[in-house]
């Protein structure tokens, strides 16, 4: 029984594939995956508590700032003088989460008049400040 093919001629090239080799690495990592898997899969059982755990994210609620062609300040549709409107922001900054401020300008104000709603905005330590814009 000649398995690997005639000793006496070695010149030419062996072209069968000797599967002993393959088969015997396939066996032991058969071998070896049936014995580790029950193992894996082993744990011990915990009764563990449970917990609902859901966000409570409060939305910040937005106050809207309206400086008129008058350098007259609104906020939120109520007309307030310099004073108030200083005493307000300062409560705002005072809230957890603080306010947003949406501040409108009309197009015929004066730059200065909305540079100084700005200002007290800054100054009171809100740190979200947007404009609002009309699109064309």
């Amino acid at each position: 029984m000649a398995f690997g093919g005639d000793f006496e001629h070695n010149d030419e090239v062996m072209s069968e594939i000797n599967m002993t080799p393959l088969v015997d690495v396939m066996l032991v990592l058969l071998i070896i995956f049936i014995i580790t898997v029950p193992v894996l899969t082993h744990s011990v059982n915990v009764d563990l508590p449970r917990a609902s755990n859901q966000p409570t994210e409060l939305k910040p609620q937005t106050v809207q700032l309206a400086v008129t062609a008058s350098g007259e300040v609104f906020w939120n549709e109520t007309k307030v003088d310099a004073a108030e409107l200083n005493a307000k922001l300062l409560a705002a900054a005072a809230q957890s989460p603080q306010p947003e401020i949406h501040l409108r300008g009309d197009k015929a104000v004066p730059y200065e008049h909305v540079v100084k709603t700005m200002a007290a905005v800054q100054q009171a330590g809100i740190l979200k400040l947007g404009f609002v814009t009309e699109p064309n």
